[in-house]
């Protein structure tokens, strides 16, 4: 057959007919920073979700896209494969308090995973809370459990439609009934039992205004203790810091509740102040162990009047020392900084746990608590690891290994033997071993050799024409390690490559692989990313046009960014949930956190460093961009959807090429956590289907049969 003319070829992916967006609106909006005045053309996008405005304007691009992507020939089959290679059994790593054990398990398509509790050896588990029961549609969630130590108590948190906020509530285990009150005004995680379980501590942020719920600017964060059996108008405070109402807090505790650990952040800062409450003594007042915040410190253990923390003052990669609570004498040095990045660490059965990346995959140590005796835990690979949680005193601890071609298999560790068994094994509906994942190393601009992960079908050929997705994160020290997705095996199935590209701004290499991409130094983690791309092309894994970049969050920011720089570069963008807006960021919801990573516009040098990058400012009218699928949901309040609606109109404006631009817009979901399983497969069915779509690829007819 004779190959199609480009002109042809492009008519057949985005025929004249093709739905197209609407036209968004203009405003003569003008900000000025530092002398400069800045166009905002879309402001008016930034109103919330429920303006009539807004929603109206959502509906139709919404609508547009929908109907493009009806045109795509087996768009629905794709997501009947996805559906088929979700469909097996998944379970937690179970949680002890005596004989009562407490799991999660999910059949397979259930949106949201059934938490199930166990009374005893030889006893049959029952339903202890079922999430999917909370509402009809699955967008009511869990957030965060505990489990207090008699294992009486069960606290969860809930959000709803994927927001940050949660509204903590507390069921007995044994009568399986709710307490009549619950908790609101929470955010992230931050709750936690005390060792009675009569009550818990819990971060709090004052009411929002009617409206405003989802982008009001998140701050005056404090720490209280709910009794209960009361009103939360009754609840304590226990700490506040009313000089500085920007610090972010956030409440944990040690493993026996004995005391009350407070993080404290600095906006624009890497590091944190650590402050504990002693919970043995009654009225004990919060000591502030280390208030200079010259580094991170993360509590590990406690034993009486001494606490092991894990910190990065002096260690860049990490270290372990054991410090007194009332500061009488010198902190000792428990575990040396190593030359592989210190991700966590916990004491389990007498018995010290570290967990190092290393090339941004695991290796973990077994330790007496003095740091002596140090042995390698054998891992079954070059993979990921998680868990070793439990009580000082537990003889067994639990953790999950994956890879890119390995399911989370969970295994159970006997402390005092350091043997693992197998304890849970994933039974695939498909054939896993046909796929093959390897490591290379990419050289950046400047030098810098940045880990990429290859992942795709065996046999591979190298023709330089493979469809191949490139991801990326690179922020926020969030290391990229190897994981397992069933719903890639579909992406590798159709012929594809997936690549993760572990950039700087992460923390594969520890605290100054993260800092050289922060603030004024943000260009080196696209500058890596880029050099990645290349390295694809050049090495005949695929084609400009057969490359798609992907990202989410962070990384949504990162694919506006490399887009800008490098449109030549890529034939299909998705971003998602991205931070597109580098000025205003700081001025909705907890974004104002994030300067740590990114810097503030007020400060001036900072300023022309997200000007430079910010993907919204730097779109350009008349240009050719690449196809683009933007990605949000309209109750995100971790990154705002305004920033996803004010880029997606500008780039449709400025789009002067054959390719499609299309925002998808989620309803009555969030930032990604807790979104139900169908709605996820669809997503992930959607940008498979428009990357191939606009590769010129047809979907292969074996897919979804």
């Amino acid at each position: 057959m004779m190959a199609l003319s480009t002109a042809l070829a492009l008519s057949l992916l985005n025929p004249m007919n093709a739905p197209q967006p609407p036209v968004t609106k203009t405003v003569d909006h003008t900000d000025t920073y530092h002398g400069i005045t800045i166009r905002d053309p879309y402001r008016w996008l930034e109103a919330p979700i429920s303006t009539p405005e807004v929603r109206a304007w959502a509906d139709a691009q919404n609508a547009a896209t929908d109907a493009y992507m009806n045109t795509i020939p087996g768009r629905d089959r794709v997501l009947n494969e996805l559906m088929k290679r979700v469909n097996f059994e998944r379970y937690s790593a179970p949680t002890a308090r005596g004989d009562r054990t407490v799991y999660t398990y999910n059949s397979g398509l259930q949106n949201q995973d059934v938490i199930y509790v166990s009374d005893g050896p030889g006893k049959q588990p029952r339903i202890l809370l079922d999430p999917n029961t909370l509402s009809q549609d699955g967008t009511v969630a869990l957030s965060a459990t505990d489990l207090s130590l008699d294992g009486k108590t069960f606290l969860y948190g809930v959000s709803v439609a994927g927001s940050d906020w949660i509204e903590w509530r507390a069921r007995d285990v044994d009568t399986l009934k709710d307490k009549s009150e619950s908790v609101k005004f929470s955010k992230f995680g931050g709750g936690v039992l005390n060792a009675e379980g009569s009550g818990l501590y819990y971060l709090r942020f004052p009411e929002p205004k009617e409206g405003q719920e989802f982008t009001a600017a998140t701050n005056t964060a404090s720490i209280w203790f709910h009794k209960f059996g009361t009103p939360q108008t009754q609840d304590v405070l226990i700490y506040e810091d009313k000089e500085h109402p920007d610090r972010f807090l956030y409440p944990i505790m040690d493993a026996k509740r004995t005391a009350l650990f407070i993080y404290s952040d600095d906006p624009g800062s890497t590091n944190n102040r650590l402050y504990i409450k002693d919970l043995t003594v009654p009225d004990a007042p919060i000591i502030k162990m280390f208030d200079a915040a010259d580094g991170n410190y993360s509590p590990i253990h406690r034993d009486g009047d001494f606490v092991w923390i894990q910190t990065s003052k002096d260690a860049p990669n990490g270290r372990i020392i054991k410090a007194p609570i009332k500061g009488r004498s010198a902190p000792v040095e428990i575990l040396a900084e190593q030359k592989e990045n210190l991700e966590s660490a916990s004491v389990v059965g007498g018995k010290l746990f570290v967990q190092y990346s290393q090339d941004a995959h695991s290796k973990v140590y077994r330790l007496n608590p003095d740091g002596s005796g140090k042995e390698e835990v054998k891992l079954p690979g070059l993979g990921a690891v998680s868990g070793w949680s439990g009580l000082p005193d537990d003889p067994t601890t639990y953790y999950s290994y994956s890879d890119f071609v390995t399911p989370a298999t969970l295994y159970k560790y006997d402390v005092r033997s350091g043997k693992s068994e197998v304890f849970r094994e994933l039974k695939m509906p498909f054939d896993n071993t046909k796929y093959e994942a390897s490591q290379v190393f990419v050289t950046s601009n400047d030098g810098t050799k940045v880990p990429m992960f290859l992942v795709h079908k065996k046999g591979l050929q190298l023709t330089g024409d493979n469809p191949t997705i490139l991801y990326g994160y690179g922020g926020f020290a969030a290391g990229q390690s190897p994981w397992f997705s069933s719903s890639r095996t579909v992406w590798m199935d159709m012929g594809g490559v997936y690549a993760v590209a572990c950039i700087r701004g992460g923390n594969e290499y520890g605290k100054s692989w993260h800092e050289s991409a922060i603030k004024v130094r943000r260009q080196n983690a696209y500058d890596d990313f880029i050099a990645c791309a290349e390295w694809l092309i050049s090495n005949k894994y695929t084609s400009n046009k057969r490359l798609m970049v992907n990202g989410g969050s962070n990384g949504g920011l990162l694919i506006g960014v490399v887009m800008n720089q490098r449109p030549d570069l890529f034939g299909v963008c998705v971003p998602e949930v991205g931070v597109m807006d580098m000025l205003r960021f700081n001025q909705f919801t907890i974004g104002k956190a994030w300067e740590s990573d990114y810097g503030s516009p007020q400060n001036q040098d900072e300023f022309f460093s997200l000007l430079r990058i910010s993907p919204y400012h730097n779109l350009i009218p008349g240009s050719h961009y690449p196809a683009t699928l933007v990605l949000t949901a309209d109750t995100d309040d971790r990154v705002v959807p305004a920033h996803s609606f004010k880029y997606a109109a500008r780039l449709q404006a400025s789009q002067a090429g054959p390719n499609p631009v299309y925002i998808r817009i989620e309803s009555s979901a969030g930032h990604g956590a807790g979104t139900p399983i169908r709605k996820t497969l669809e997503r992930v069915g959607d940008i498979y289907s428009f990357t191939l779509h606009n590769m010129g690829r047809a979907i292969p007819d074996f897919i979804g049969k």
